[in-house]
């Protein structure tokens, strides 16, 4: 089965959730005509079809290697990065004073959209290199950003983010990591980080590591943090490359899933010279951080959409192959393709309503971030509201449909020979990574609910009521949401996290129901005018699915919302442990 890009799927959730058009009208965003806009989106389907999609299978088997100190790709990722440089894709949203399109970052959202779903292990190496463009073009002073910019912008060097230690996980504030002055306003760089995401490679010439550390006598906590830039190569002042940085990988983790993405083990300094750079103010780092990671957490709830999109295709083209028992309520004995029966149907629907959600959503948050650009008043509210919700539920999903595609593959799904488990390996992380989502519903109901004093959320709610009309399910989840949201803002701080997963959920499918009724209506009108498209009628069905079925579900979660903390410490540790 051929990976195909979903083009007609992308283009009507641009126009009619992110509002590509309206984003078009500004000054910023003119070069996003709806021709270019389609070009783009039809150009990285059938590239992300023809480059990426063939290495999905050799890179989940083969995997990169640690070979002599060095990082070495599967065989055919190196002509196909260099592909994706060539052919600009990217630098779709990359500033255009430093060589990038200067497009808008929903734009960008489709391209990862199409190149993830083909092969979502290579496409995390872009996703990286967002981040670091993000951190050095907000936080980099001007000698930094010609220096860097324009390389990172095209993809010729990629990025990547060196936060985590082996004795700090989501605790940031506990590592340990060492910039010491060097004389000349450098640092010396000295430490350990794990987890670095294409810490290393063969497909670029310089990879620029962003880099927590504690310069001497910083104040403990995350109040001592400063990022450095830590190149692999340094680069002199005419961009040419020169000496390289004591940076050594120690090791490569072997992984459930992703194997095509090397995730390293980095020791800084420990043998030689390992320069850097500060970048922003010194214990600036965690603001630094952040941004750096916003925009990468939307990117990982586009995961879910990515594996989402594979894993329904895949298990639709099966379910329409697989022949087996006959139907239960036709006359016919006669076996038939396993889409007819109503247990496959049903969860063929599921996988397909719940993919069109989640890109609706992540595609949604992704026009915020261009409105917070262009300066909208409470455009960076949704943002910080909106990131949260779509990297939950954009993963949670994710791992539900590739565990359905498994299912309607039945045994065969079982198999690694079909690629069907490939799909749940390669997303299980997504929920892991960026802040779990377990941290990413406690800053729901921490940092996002006290916004304005809980109004961010209340204004919200209150639009999703408005448009929800007589659609039952939606409008008894939106009541739900809002009576939730009071009790969180007067609960205690453990009573608040106790519940904040299941109302990280309410919120998340309150607003994707919201934007699929949209879809719905949109969908409608089109068919007044074309009522044998194909694509419409099937998204009618998908929406209304989701907005019938799966909404509807989320209503129960609200009693766990709001149970509170009191059970969950009725036993200590050790009784937990009987």
């Amino acid at each position: 089965m051929a990976f195909t890009a979903p083009v007609a799927e992308q283009l009507f959730v641009l126009k009619h959730i992110t509002g590509i058009d309206e984003l078009a009208g500004h000054n910023r965003f003119t070069d996003a005509t709806p021709d270019m806009v389609q070009a783009i989106v039809e150009g990285i389907g059938e590239f992300a079809a023809g480059e990426f999609a063939p290495l999905n299978r050799i890179g989940d088997i083969v995997g990169a290697r640690l070979q002599g100190g060095k990082v070495v790709m599967p065989d055919g990722f190196v002509p196909a990065y260099k592909a994706y440089v060539a052919n600009g894709w990217g630098s779709i949203n990359a500033p255009a004073d430093f060589g990038g399109q200067g497009l808008p970052f929903s734009l960008a959202t489709v391209a990862l959209d199409s190149l993830g779903a083909a092969n979502m292990a290579f496409a995390l190496c872009p996703i990286l290199s967002v981040g670091a463009i993000e951190a050095i073009n907000h936080h980099g002073s001007d000698v930094q950003k010609a220096a860097y910019l324009p390389k990172l912008s095209t993809g010729e060097w990629t990025g990547t983010m060196n936060l985590t230690e082996p004795q700090a996980g989501s605790d940031v504030g506990a590592l340990k990591t060492t910039a010491t002055p060097r004389g000349d306003g450098t640092y010396q760089i000295r430490g350990t980080k794990i987890y670095i995401s294409f810490g290393d490679h063969d497909m670029a010439e310089n990879i620029i590591h962003l880099v927590l550390a504690r310069t001497p006598d910083a104040p403990a906590g995350t109040k001592g943090i400063s990022l450095f830039l830590v190149p692999k190569f340094q680069v002199a002042s005419d961009g040419s490359l020169g000496n390289a940085n004591d940076i050594n990988v120690i090791s490569i983790e072997h992984k459930m899933g992703i194997n095509a993405s090397p995730t390293c083990v980095l020791a800084f300094g420990e043998e030689g010279d390992c320069v850097g750079e500060l970048i922003g103010p010194e214990f600036g780092g965690l603001r630094a951080m952040f941004t750096m990671m916003n925009n990468a957490r939307l990117n990982v709830g586009l995961q879910g959409v990515q594996i989402a999109e594979g894993a329904t295709q895949k298990a639709l083209w099966f379910a329409s192959e697989r022949v087996q028992s006959a139907k239960a309520s036709g006359p016919s004995r006669d076996p038939v393709a396993i889409i007819e029966h109503p247990d496959v149907r049903r969860m063929l629907m599921r996988m397909k309503a719940g993919t069109q959600a989640i890109r609706a959503l992540l595609y949604y948050a992704s026009g915020f971030v261009d409105r917070s650009a262009l300066g909208e008043p409470g455009a960076r509210e949704m943002v910080d509201l909106l990131t949260p919700l779509a990297k939950t539920y954009g993963t949670d999903m994710g791992s539900e449909i590739a565990s359905l595609g498994i299912q309607v593959h039945g045994g065969m799904g079982f198999v690694e020979e079909t690629g069907a488990a490939q799909f749940y390996r390669d997303i299980r992380i997504a929920a892991i990574y960026e802040g779990t989502n377990g941290v990413q519903a406690a800053d729901l109901v921490g940092r996002k609910l006290a916004m304005e004093g809980g109004d961010v959320i209340r204004r919200h709610l209150q639009a999703i009521a408005k448009d929800a009309g007589d659609q039952a399910g939606l409008a008894a989840l939106t009541g739900a949401c809002g009576n939730v949201t009071e009790y969180m803002l007067g609960a205690s701080t453990d009573d608040r996290l106790a519940g904040s997963y299941a109302y990280t959920t309410m919120m998340a499918v309150a607003t994707s129901g919201w934007l699929m009724l949209k879809q719905l209506r949109a969908a409608e009108a089109e068919m007044a005018l074309d009522n044998q498209n194909a694509f419409l009628k099937s998204k009618v069905f998908a929406c209304r699915y989701y907005l019938d079925v799966m909404v509807p579900e989320a209503n129960a979660l609200r009693g766990t919302a709001m149970a509170g903390a009191d059970l969950l410490y009725a036993l200590d540790a050790a009784e937990m442990a009987a």
